[in-house]
């Protein structure tokens, strides 16, 4: 998976050259304007997941590798669909979609990957990925708003990046840890 627009240099600039990743991921900038910025820290998260689960077999994504939680990295990918879904085409953009994963709205059920397949799962976290990537592209400010019903109040199209910046962040945490129970990689 590309990870978008960000402007690292290559010349050992960017967050990425900072912390010593090498790992292919473009960097986000360290001087840039506000929407660059969120873009591209957006989009290095969104790579960082695809890069904790580079490698691994169906069997080892659909692994509880850290009981007794239930968590996995395909369950993480399954919800990152979802979330990339609801705040970008059912948030945002107003769309009338229901949920990647379930036709009643349950937002756990992407986390249950027992009966899932990479193939599947991650064409449709790409396929949101690129709705959302559409959907940012084309607002023209971050001052756009749309309604979120869970919290009965208008949001931002900044407050959704951030959120989904959050969101990546804390998940590649839960990732980090699941991947090094799997086949001790560790890193990023």
């Amino acid at each position: 998976m590309g990870t978008g627009t960000g402007t690292g240099t290559g010349t050992g600039t960017g967050v990425g050259a900072a912390s010593g990743a090498g790992d292919g991921r473009i960097a986000p900038p360290l001087t840039g304007g506000e929407r660059e910025t969120l873009r591209a820290f957006l989009d290095f998260h969104r790579a960082t997941l695809a890069m904790k689960c580079a490698g691994l077999t169906d069997e080892q994504l659909r692994l509880r590798s850290s009981p007794p939680s239930t968590l996995t990295l395909l369950g993480l990918v399954r919800h990152m669909a979802e979330v990339e879904r609801t705040w970008f085409r059912r948030v945002i953009d107003g769309e009338d979609v229901p949920l990647v994963w379930s036709a009643e709205g349950d937002y756990q059920a992407a986390y249950d990957a027992s009966g899932a397949d990479r193939a599947e799962a991650f064409a449709a976290w790409e396929a949101e990925v690129e709705h959302a990537r559409r959907i940012e592209r084309e607002a023209p400010s971050l001052d756009v708003t749309g309604y979120q019903p869970r919290w009965q109040a208008d949001v931002s199209l900044r407050l959704v990046m951030l959120h989904l910046i959050h969101e990546y962040a804390r998940h590649n945490g839960h990732a980090d840890f699941l991947r090094e129970a799997i086949d001790g990689e560790v890193g990023a």
